[in-house]
């Protein structure tokens, strides 16, 4: 077991505080089995337990962060075109692509994550194609890529605007325009549901391309639209409605501009990345402000990194960027926790701290949101993946150092 005692939580749950309270108090948190097992004010166990505790010394802890949209150890970092296994670039729609197939978890970028708090991320295929493929929603820490998935499939890849139009464009086969990659996707989906309605009934045989679609089109998990433009982003709406099916809204980057617009449709958005380059045509208009205005709105919102358009690590900045644009605190928090669980369909899971959940815990010494807030602490599925070198551990008991930061 593990206890961690004395800590100021954020846990993101309406059900562990009481009501008219906030969900930040001084208590304690009781782990076992890889699991959240009790969270109280006040938590007493036995000498004679097989317990390690963490004096969190008043710091803050949260459930571990989650990055919503990204390529870690699919592109790696400092391994060129060997380590690149993001786009499939001599077909344009390829449902059947598995991101669990090529995702290195001895890329760098994992440690990094762990240091940062990021407990979990949802990983896969890039944008060049109309259909990317499958993405998974995996955490940080860990070997074997089986052993860390937390969902899969968790949401099929579409592309729309730039990427797929310049990639294909220059081979001199469709897609060259929205036109038609707007038409390749309907083609597909509607040959993806006759073909479930036969093999359904028997008759046709097993074709994994095709079989591929089940989930989406049984509605078990949504499409992850890579939309930049407001005219990208209101096609990908048009054909989620015309087929009836789940879908988030990757990127956003003009979304501020039709917010009133998205909050009606009730797609959640996933916005960024943010600290970089307006490198392309059509990420002109991005900007911080935007995952504030959508939150105002009343769209849900989660901020991404795309790592390695800008570096893991970089999410909790990110966020503060937001927040430091518009985005309200709350919701800021939310972007990287309960919404992010959300929007990735693990909320059962993750994203909050309460009973039953995954310990995934990240303890800070401030606001993880502020650039000098170091992690003190990261435990995934109830054990410590890492811990600062300020932290003092002995056998049985680990003590967080004092911090006068403010913390919320």
């Amino acid at each position: 077991m593990l206890l961690l005692k004395n800590a100021t939580i954020r846990s993101m749950s309406d059900s562990v505080c009481k009501k008219g309270k906030t969900d930040i108090f001084e208590g304690n948190i009781l782990i076992k089995d890889g699991k959240i097992l009790e969270v109280s004010p006040q938590i007493e166990l036995p000498e004679s337990a097989d317990c390690l505790t963490i004096d969190v010394n008043h710091n803050l802890v949260m459930p571990g962060l989650i990055e919503a949209h990204c390529h870690m150890g699919i592109t790696e970092e400092k391994k060129g075109q060997e380590g690149d296994d993001c786009n499939e670039t001599v077909h344009p729609i390829t449902p059947m692509l598995r991101s669990i197939d090529a995702i290195n978890t001895m890329d760098a970028a994992f440690a990094d994550a762990v240091r940062a708090g990021i407990t979990t991320a949802q990983i896969g295929p890039g944008s060049s194609n109309v259909v990317g493929g499958q993405f998974a929603v995996i955490k940080t820490f860990g070997r074997r890529i089986d052993d860390l998935i937390v969902k899969f499939p968790s949401a099929m890849k579409i592309a729309f605007g730039e990427n797929p139009k310049v990639n294909y464009a220059g081979m001199k086969t469709s897609p060259a325009t929205r036109m038609a990659i707007a038409g390749m996707l309907r083609n597909e989906l509607v040959n993806a549901r006759q073909y479930l309605e036969k093999q359904d009934k028997g008759e046709v045989d097993y074709n994994l391309h095709y079989e591929a679609w089940r989930p989406v089109l049984e509605k078990t998990i949504p499409l992850k639209a890579h939309v930049h433009r407001v005219d990208d982003i209101f096609t990908a709406i048009r054909i989620a409605k015309e087929f009836g099916l789940k879908m988030t809204l990757d990127h956003c980057s003009e979304g501020h501009l039709i917010a009133q617009e998205l909050a009606k449709e009730g797609f959640p958005a996933i916005v960024g990345p943010d600290l970089t380059t307006r490198n392309k045509i059509e990420v002109q208009n991005v900007a911080f402000k935007t995952a504030g205005i959508l939150a105002k709105a009343g769209v849900m919102v989660s901020v991404t990194t795309d790592h390695p358009v800008s570096l893991i690590q970089s999410l909790p900045l990110c966020v503060g960027l937001s927040v430091k644009q518009g985005l309200s605190l709350e919701d800021g928090y939310k972007a990287m926790t309960i919404h992010a669980a959300k929007i990735c369909g693990v909320s059962d899971r993750i994203g909050s701290i309460e009973h039953g959940k995954d310990a995934d815990i990240a303890i800070f010494d401030g606001n993880p949101m502020e650039v000098f807030t170091s992690t003190l602490v990261t435990i995934i599925d109830g054990n410590i993946v890492y811990h600062h070198d300020t932290v003092k551990q002995n056998e049985k008991k680990m003590v967080c150092p004092k911090s006068d930061r403010k913390r919320l």
